[in-house]
């Protein structure tokens, strides 16, 4: 156990390094530092990679390890997950949701409404997916997710520019492996950079070293690739739109409509649940990265002043795994912490941020994640946005290693400022206060001549922009110490000097206080919470590795209970046809199988898709209506009327009884392992069964079981 330890450590330990050096290089390419400096600091990362790996090598990994094979084909044999247009040769980054994984993603969503929409009284909108060019320039969408690009100037296929040079100089060295030493750094230099290249650098680099096309001829010069997929909207062709690649944009657009909804109340929280798109150039690594996918975005919009939430006790004692940035730079090991502690120390920002993290973690509890795979990371100060005042990102561990599925992000004023600058819409909310306050404010007198003459039409611009900062002497203040020092200060990008405008501090006497609303922003990808649940859920019987079985919680599987005969006869399909039609109108989607397969070939069938019930209703059952309930996981079986089958599932599906609790209540039957049946669970010790059920190759039958 202690060298585990150590060797833990030691991994934990290199790990941190990554991530200070990895910091460092975002850093030098950010600040557009020398090549040699990012060179240097490249390699510095590559060595310590290779290092964390050496360790991971020696020692070998402590967990158990993932049967892909055995995963994959499940997902695709039972249809999970396939390929979009298959039968046409498929498309990358395209999945198509079989029946379980489409019952099991609508009910992911059905209890995300409830956990969180209902819940928190949450506004919920549905927004279009076809989003203006103006509003995406706006939140900064057209300038940021690009790529440069080339093409293949005979059959216009598309490709990324810095990994064809990666590429190309992977297979030089390939080909050339009695290259000197210093000759091979030389090229090596080169690929580490490719992702750092100006276009015009990156093309110079392609002729060098000749990389052509499919076709045999040079690529065309490189170009800027967004991700968004664009289109027109009109017959016309002149009004360019977009797929929204995410879905807040439709909540901040609709915020003063959202605030009058909500009768001017503030805090308040949107909700929409919808499809974003995004074009990726290289989608990977099955649903984790897609070029379609399903996203819940809450927007909770809180005073700046104060960003308390009145049910903040509720989960301060709930402990989550905290991924800290310091930790991260230094000993690369998470801590569990209260939310209480983690907001006291300054671990995490503010009371809403953290109230969102435990609300979220209860949520991936109650879909059956499992909880020692989840964790939260904070963003490094390198990856954190300009504006934002704390993000954290809830991993979730698969066999791709961990997995970013939910953000966190506190996200400040920036996004309705944006929106609110662009459209010279007010995006303001109000605090009314009990008592009138004094405040300190600045009362202006503007040289209207001087204003007119500089922005001619924008001088009312201008002049409202620096009368809405008056209105409060801190936002004032250091256009006033500009003004003062250097004569000249810029306000909303217009620049403005000391003679069009004088000053005089001064208290006001306020009723009311108006604000740009900060926004706590947890976004959540449901096709990769989809696809770790689907890993996480994925197990093999300890007695036949063949056997595979999904252990859904039961308030989310596809199908509660399933259904199936001993016999064909129209006696016993009656039984189940009517056991079947109770279950289903009590909303609980149900399987019935009545074919002439083995019993325990049918069981196995079902646990495969992840059906946590199986009602089996066999010779006994038309003779005093009493009917077996089989739990998928323990395998132990129950006795209990056919007429409360329904009511104990509704209880199981809604948490109100557990099968442990249902054990005490009725007679457990041992099924003992027949001709073609499966090896059963005993019975507890405590409480021996009165009887036992027998399969053979013929039919199953129940009898007193022996006396000890």
């Amino acid at each position: 156990m202690t060298t585990e330890t150590n060797w833990q450590d030691e991994l934990d330990a290199v790990n941190a390094k990554i991530t200070r050096q990895g910091s460092d290089v975002r850093q030098l390419k950010k600040d557009g530092a020398d090549a040699d400096a990012i060179t240097e600091a490249v390699e510095k990362l590559k060595q310590l990679k290779i290092q964390a790996d050496a360790i991971r090598e020696e020692h070998g990994s402590s967990e158990g390890e993932f049967n892909r094979k055995a995963f994959d084909d499940l997902i695709l044999r039972k249809m999970f997950v396939v390929p979009s247009f298959e039968i046409h040769g498929g498309v990358k980054g395209l999945f198509d949701l079989g029946p379980p994984a489409c019952s099991l993603k609508a009910a992911m969503i059905d209890l995300w409404r409830k956990h969180f929409v209902l819940a928190e009284s949450m506004l919920e909108m549905e927004c279009t997916n076809l989003t203006p060019e103006n509003v995406l320039k706006t939140s900064g969408h057209v300038e940021r997710f690009t790529d440069l690009m080339v093409k293949d100037v005979d059959t216009g296929d598309c490709f990324r520019a810095d990994k064809l040079l990666e590429d190309v100089i992977d297979e030089l060295l390939e080909k050339n492996p009695t290259m000197s030493t210093e000759e091979k750094e030389d090229h090596l230099r080169v690929q580490r950079q490719a992702d750092a290249y100006s276009p015009e650098e990156l093309d110079a680099l392609l002729l060098k070293y000749d990389c052509k096309a499919p076709s045999g001829k040079p690529f065309t010069p490189s170009f800027p690739f967004n991700l968004m997929f664009k289109t027109s909207i009109g017959p016309e062709g002149t009004s360019v739109g977009y797929l929204r690649p995410e879905t807040a944009q439709g909540l901040f657009v609709n915020f003063k409509r959202l605030l009058d909804a909500n009768q001017q109340k503030m805090p308040f929280a949107a909700a929409q649940i919808g499809t974003g798109f995004r074009n990726e150039i290289a989608p990977r690594s099955g649903l984790l990265r897609v070029r379609e996918f399903c996203m819940g975005e809450i927007e909770h919009f809180v005073n700046p002043k104060d960003k308390t939430h009145p049910n903040f006790p509720s989960i301060a004692e709930k402990e989550l795994v905290l991924f800290g940035s310091d930790d991260q730079l230094g000993s690369g090991k998470t801590k569990t912490m209260s939310c209480g502690e983690a907001v006291s120390t300054g671990l995490i920002n503010n009371e809403t941020l953290a109230y969102f993290m435990a609300r979220t973690q209860l949520y991936m509890e109650r879909i059956g994640m499992d909880p020692a795979r989840l964790r939260f990371r904070q963003h490094l100060k390198t990856e954190m946005a300009h504006y934002a005042a704390d993000c954290w990102d809830l991993e979730i561990k698969s066999s791709y290693g961990w997995v970013e599925c939910v953000g966190h992000a506190d996200r400040a004023c920036y996004d309705l400022e944006q929106h609110a600058k662009a459209t010279k819409t007010p995006m303001l909310a109000t605090l009314k206060l009990d008592k009138p306050q004094e405040i300190e404010v600045a009362k202006l007198k503007f040289d209207r001549k001087s204003l007119g003459k500089a922005f001619k039409k924008d001088q009312r611009v201008v002049s409202g922009a620096l009368e809405a900062l008056a209105e409060d002497w801190t936002d004032f203040e250091p256009i006033a110490t500009a003004l003062e020092a250097d004569g000249t200060a810029t306000v909303e990008g217009f620049e403005i000097t000391k003679e069009m405008v004088t000053w005089t501090k001064t208290k006001k006497k306020v009723h009311e206080i108006k604000f740009t609303p900060s926004v706590i922003e947890p976004s959540f990808g449901m096709g990769r919470i989809l696809y770790s649940l689907l890993e996480h859920s994925f197990g093999q019987r300890e007695a036949d590795e063949q056997r595979c079985v999904m252990k859904f919680k039961a308030n989310v599987a596809p199908y509660k209970c399933a259904v199936l005969p001993i016999s064909s006869s129209p006696e016993a399909n009656a039984v189940v046809d009517e056991i079947a039609a109770d279950l289903m109108d009590s909303d609980m989607a149900t399987r019935v199988d009545k074919s002439t397969a083995a019993l325990g070939r049918r069981y196995a069938r079902v646990d495969e898709i992840g059906v946590p019930f199986a009602v089996t209703v066999d010779f006994e059952s038309l003779v005093d209506g009493t009917v077996t309930l089989r739990e998928r996981d323990s395998m132990q079986q129950i006795r209990l009327p056919k007429d409360e089958v329904t009511p104990l599932v509704f209880a199981f599906v809604h948490d109100k009884i557990t099968w442990e609790q249902a054990t005490h209540k009725y007679q457990i039957v041992t099924v003992a392992e027949g001709e073609e049946g499966e090896e059963a669970a005993p019975a507890p010790v405590a409480k021996p069964a009165k009887t036992i059920v027998v399969n053979t190759g013929r039919a199953r039958f129940s009898r007193p079981a022996p006396s000890n």
